[in-house]
């Protein structure tokens, strides 16, 4: 057993070395159905060791993709050169970690269960094939299965040792029609979620609601409108506030990124937000049940927490690895992450979120007299300045109070710090999604999520 090699290996860190030695196996399932014909199907895996070796303030990286004791004490030595390297051809010194934020074990937290290919092929067909019968009018579906899986275990010298599973696969379904004038317009859903195939879909036909609704979105969009350019007043859906929490403010309170510059420098304990706004990188616990992707330890050997990053409209931390932790006199909350076993950990967020209000969805659309009711995002950038442009593929307006006609795709954007400040009503429910990737440096699978907001913002039309 992996466990074993690497119990055997710890004896030989070295004393006042910080050292983290991490055996990662990812596995990737792919199935993809469009228009009923079969356009890719894969699987595939890659596993090796890493090690990470630190001392006086400089660290060495080392990796190999094979899976064993020699492996282990390969890469052991390769780290540790390279920090000597290092050593000898700079006088510079980095941040020297403190001994320790804890030491123990954390337990495995769940397995990873495979399917056969065969049964992830039968599921997809059975979703088309309703789709297919269901929608007729449709110009074109597409069902596509996508799982990427995770574990890993970690050890470490001066922090937690443990075993780090994490399954996920979904399904995005993509459905689209013409406008009266033959423009193409598309709607897109993902359904699943943390667990492995069986978890999720077992029971295919419990998404079959889900399916509907899509579809009366796109039909809805064939009658769309274009938005009236201007600064508005909206309601953001959960997705469409995840989307900002993650990319216009949660990358700008990565401690890297703040060291590199970002807006968040000079706004700490600053007002940034309303008061009725508080944004949490949640680590594997949300209202009393999983967040859709829990972490427990990250790959420095950080016991994983809460990272509390506005509360109350106050900037109040950043995410941070062990380093930036003790450059900012901050505590680490296993933020900490690699994609693969061969990747150098990043700060990363998890499962970032804004809390929920004391209003209901319906109260915050009844209050606009003449806005917009914004859903979903199939893009977007922002940079360290919290400047954000997103693109809007699935919205409606309000007049008096009410949903109108659908949206045609359009764009909002802003200023993030600008546009908390003008949210002035919360929903009380929370929407949460892990289906999509953060592309930092190297790609990483996030949970992101938020409720309805009201707030101002400038939107795109025609």
């Amino acid at each position: 057993m992996l466990t074993d090699i690497f119990e055997k290996e710890k004896a030989l860190f070295e004393d006042g070395v910080q050292t983290v030695l991490r055996a990662q196996e990812n596995r990737t399932r792919v199935v993809g159905i469009l228009k009923g014909n079969i356009v890719a199907n894969s699987r595939s895996e890659s596993r090796g060791i890493s090690a990470r070796v630190g001392k006086d303030g400089l660290f060495g990286f080392a990796s190999i993709a094979e899976y064993s004791d020699e492996a282990a004490k390969k890469v052991l030595k390769a780290a540790a050169d390279n920090v000597k390297l290092l050593s000898r051809h700079t006088d510079s010194k980095g941040i020297v970690l403190p001994p320790s934020y804890g030491t123990g074990r954390i337990p495995t937290n769940c397995d990873i269960v495979d399917a056969e290919q065969k049964r992830i092929i039968d599921v997809c067909r059975k979703i088309d094939d309703y789709i297919a019968q269901k929608y007729p009018d449709l110009d074109s579906r597409s069902v596509y299965y996508s799982e990427d899986s995770q574990d890993r275990i970690v050890y470490s010298s001066d922090a937690y040792d443990g075993h780090l599973v994490t399954p996920r696969c979904y399904i995005y379904i993509n459905m689209s029609m013409k406008t009266k004038d033959g423009t193409p317009v598309e709607q897109f859903k993902p359904l699943g979620g943390f667990g492995s195939f069986e978890d999720n879909f077992s029971d295919i036909e419990q998404y079959y609601p889900e399916l509907e609704k899509l579809y009366k979105k796109v039909k809805d969009k064939t009658e769309g409108v274009y938005a009236q350019a201007g600064y508005k007043t909206v309601v953001l859906g959960g997705m469409m506030g995840g989307m900002l929490a993650h990319e216009a403010v949660g990358h700008t309170v990565e401690a890297d990124l703040v060291m590199g510059g970002s807006v968040a420098g000079p706004n700490l304990g600053k007002r940034v937000a309303s008061d009725i706004v508080t944004l949490v990188d949640f680590a594997h616990t949300y209202n009393g049940g999983l967040a859709p992707l829990p972490v427990y330890l990250d790959d420095e050997g950080t016991k994983a927490e809460d990272a509390v990053l506005i509360k109350d409209g106050i900037l109040t931390g950043y995410m941070n690895s062990r380093e930036t932790a003790e450059k900012y006199n901050m505590k680490p909350t296993g933020n900490a992450r690699g994609w693969a076993f061969n990747d150098e950990p990043l700060i990363r967020m998890r499962n970032t979120c804004i809390l929920p209000g004391k209003n209901t969805v319906e109260e915050l659309i009844e209050s606009v007299d003449d806005g917009y009711y914004l859903i979903d995002s199939g893009n977007g950038q922002a940079d360290l300045t919290g400047e954000f442009m997103f693109g809007v593929t699935c919205g409606y307006e309000i007049k008096n109070g009410k949903l109108g006609r659908a949206l045609l795709d359009t764009t909002v954007s802003g200023i993030a710090f600008d546009m908390l400040k003008t949210v002035d009503m919360v929903s009380n429910e929370v929407e949460w999604s892990s289906s999509g990737f953060c592309g930092k440096k190297q790609r990483m699978a996030v949970g992101m999520g938020g409720p309805h907001m009201r707030c101002k913002i400038m939107i795109g039309g025609r």
